[in-house]
């Protein structure tokens, strides 16, 4: 088995702990989760601790590590750029965890069919979940990157709550405001939501997702009539 880390042993896959570089990208999420302003809502306090609550389950059950293939996609091309403005500003310790790893992420669509304009603009990659390298069934952290001046369509997602966090780049959601780095912007179930990107830099946003297990292990992810549906 191919782990990505020489000091890796190749008769059995490594666990959470053997693999320091997972260890301490988990733990930035575990930060911005933990520490992070819930802003007076009890409602984003809640989620944080959701969160966290899980992620700390997974930390104590140490899971393996599952080698999946490195996959990239266009959109990638901005990927080290979205690092470097990440790394000048709030969200440096993300930024710099997330560098240790990025020749080892699979970068996804999620959609069983892709605009071409789309395709070229965004990509997804789960670092922890029921698909990721990091196994949890309730509890999906990952990143999504997206191209200058990107329009991510209206979408929502059935019994799954999800949060993003700037890491870097500007973005807004439902035209409603410009988010800078640090931001925290929680969708519940159900809520209708669109993402746009500023017309200079990439945006990289973190995200976890907090749902039923199965609904987790299958989002079942479809664009159609100009809107996304999870």
């Amino acid at each position: 088995m191919d782990t990505g880390h020489p000091d890796i042993g190749v008769s059995a896959p490594p666990r959470l702990m053997d693999v320091p570089d997972w260890v301490y990208l988990l733990r930035e999420f575990d930060v911005l989760y933990r520490h992070g302003s819930a802003g007076g809502s009890p409602v984003i306090r809640s989620h944080r601790k959701r969160v966290r609550d899980r992620l700390s389950a997974t930390f104590a059950r140490n899971p393996e590590i599952l080698d999946r293939f490195p996959e990239r996609k266009p959109v990638t091309a901005h990927f080290a750029r979205a690092l470097d403005v990440g790394e000048r500003g709030a969200m440096q310790g993300m930024a710099r965890a997330l560098r240790e790893i990025r020749d080892w992420l699979t970068w996804e669509y999620g959609y069983e069919k892709m605009p071409r304009s789309l395709a070229k603009k965004y990509a997804y990659c789960e670092v922890l979940g029921p698909n990721g390298p990091v196994q949890c069934d309730d509890l999906i952290l990952g990143f999504v990157l997206f191209a200058p001046d990107t329009t991510y369509p209206q979408h929502h997602h059935k019994e799954i709550e999800e949060s993003y966090i700037s890491i870097s780049g500007a973005w807004s959601e439902n035209n409603a405001a410009v988010y800078a780095p640090g931001s925290l912007i929680l969708n519940r179930a159900g809520d209708e939501h669109r993402i746009t990107t500023g017309d200079r830099d990439p945006c990289l946003l973190a995200y976890a997702w907090v749902g039923p297990a199965e609904r987790l292990s299958a989002p079942g992810m479809k664009l159609s009539g100009g809107k996304a549906r999870v």
